[in-house]
């Protein structure tokens, strides 16, 4: 498609006072030029005349050759008057009778006639050549400029705008005084370069609007639609450039294709963002009705009990209802986990810290999971000495919960489970231990994914692949990291390592 092109004066981009880069040689170097087309004739007139005294032939052979270089190094108007300087020095110099502008034979008429087309001919055609030379490298210097420009679209960082950096690679590439684009899509208007004149808005957005083409040469402005299926999604200003037809389309091409994939790519990030959204939700829904089954499946056995002998003794009716409010909490506290992995998961981890000592924070993680740790061996080897923890003590608790779940989950009952602590490097490092199946090498970075459960938990352990993930989100929160160290047969040891209260206030 071939658009419009409209010429206009009245240019947003103020022309600079300098002559822009791309006007013609100006009057005062062609005159120079012509200077030194005239010394050049003359040392050939004084060299063959007078210094080394040549025939008639092969002075004309060292005009043609100086002609033929002056036209190939300046062109053909430089060519042209050395041509005619040439005719006259070799009439006047070595044409009898010399001295003279006449000619006495009339053979020479001939040969002076003859030199003078062969010179012009010659000229021309070395002019022609260098023209096409030029020609041939403006192209060569174009593809590569498209070829760079579309290798930094390619690499374009996500997480900047792509038509900020669009604009920035044009100017630098293409060495503009200023680039302008105008997204359609956003809105916005980018600048690079320079130069800059804010006042191109509103020619930005009617080239937009209309898919045309402008053009302001005495102030080097051009400003294209940017076309993507036909439409128009944006428009691009350039000064100080000069582009031809086909390079300018392919620079708006390239463009359009540069806002076309951070559109793909923004679009692919809310898809895949809804689709693990979608996912979280289902695993939430299916982790909170597996888990809220059993207490709730206690209360109500605890309650059809109560209702079903209203005569039971106090004892039993006590050690019902203590069922019920042990039950009850239980379902408290998995209510407090789920939204806790909800807000996790959205990114809305809000720290509520204070000064905690790590004996306290595991005893309560032990006394909140007395249900699940009664017939079972819990050693806790923490000092009395170590520095207190300033943490969110409600998330910290939930981390070391899952740790220590994790652990009562993979070992044998009849297994111990240790809790111990250390300090070293300015940090505190809390570890359980357990005497499980143990974990293979290549998996010590998987479980950490989300939803992610190794073969050997697989078959027998309930659960969701959700609360090393968690664990891990609530340490990195609060500056720390978690690993493993494990080895089939030989049961994991999880560390969880946190800034203590006294690094904290030195950072």
């Amino acid at each position: 498609m071939i658009l419009p092109v409209t010429s206009f004066t009245n240019s947003e981009f103020a022309p600079p006072r300098t002559r822009p880069r791309f006007l013609p040689a100006s009057v005062g170097i062609l005159l120079l030029h012509l200077a030194a087309v005239l010394a050049i004739i003359a040392a050939i007139t004084f060299l063959c005349g007078r210094l080394i005294p040549v025939n008639a032939t092969t002075a004309g052979f060292a005009y043609l050759i100086a002609i033929l270089g002056i036209a190939t190094v300046w062109g053909f108007l430089e060519a042209l008057s050395a041509s005619l300087l040439a005719v006259f020095c070799f009439n006047f110099f070595f044409l009898p009778p010399i001295g003279t502008f006449n000619i006495a034979d009339p053979q020479n008429w001939v040969a002076l006639l003859a030199f003078l087309a062969a010179a012009i001919i010659a000229s021309q055609l070395s002019a022609r050549a260098k023209q096409r030379t030029r020609e041939a490298e403006a192209r060569r210097l174009e593809m590569e400029r498209l070829y760079a420009l579309s290798r930094a679209i390619l690499l374009t960082d996500p997480k900047q705008a792509a038509a900020r950096q669009i604009v920035q690679q044009i100017a630098q590439i293409f060495d503009c005084l200023a680039v302008a684009l105008y997204d359609r899509n956003t809105g916005e208007v980018h600048r690079a370069g320079p130069e800059d004149r804010p006042a191109i808005e509103d020619r930005l957005r009617q080239v937009a609007l209309e898919g045309t083409v402008f053009a302001d040469e005495s102030a080097g402005t051009t400003v294209t639609a940017i076309r993507l299926g036909g439409q128009p999604i944006g428009s691009l200003a350039i000064r100080g450039a000069s582009l031809p037809d086909a390079a300018l389309q392919a620079l708006a091409n390239l463009v359009a294709i540069g806002l076309e994939k951070e559109r793909a790519q923004e679009a692919a990030t809310r898809a895949e963002a809804a689709r693990q959204s979608e996912e979280l939700k289902s695993t939430l829904l299916d982790a909170i009705a597996h888990e809220f089954k059993t207490p709730l499946t206690s209360i109500k056995v605890a309650a059809s009990a109560l209702l079903s002998t209203p005569s039971a003794r106090p004892e039993e009716q006590r050690e019902l209802l203590t069922v019920v409010d042990e039950e009850a909490d239980r379902l408290d506290q998995l209510v407090t986990e789920a939204i806790q992995m909800a807000r996790i998961e959205a990114g809305k981890i809000r720290l509520n810290k204070g000064l905690h000592p790590v004996e306290n924070l595991v005893s309560r993680v032990l006394e909140q999971m007395r249900p699940l740790t009664e017939g079972r061996t819990v050693e806790v080897r923490i000092p009395r000495d170590l520095p207190v923890l300033e943490v969110d003590p409600e998330l910290m608790q939930l981390a070391i919960r899952h740790l220590v779940d994790n652990a009562l989950k993979y070992s044998p009952p009849d297994s111990p489970v240790t809790i111990s602590a250390l300090t070293g490097a300015s940090r505190l490092i809390l570890s359980v231990s357990d005497k499980g199946p143990g974990i293979p090498d290549w998996d010590h970075a998987r479980i950490f994914e989300r939803f992610y459960r190794g073969p050997h938990a697989r078959s027998g352990v309930t659960g969701t692949g959700m609360g090393l993930t968690i664990a891990r989100e609530i340490v990195r929160a609060h500056g720390g990291d978690i690993w493993v160290k494990s080895s089939l047969g030989q049961g994991a040891e999880f560390f969880i390592a946190v800034p203590s209260a006294a690094q904290e206030k030195t950072a």
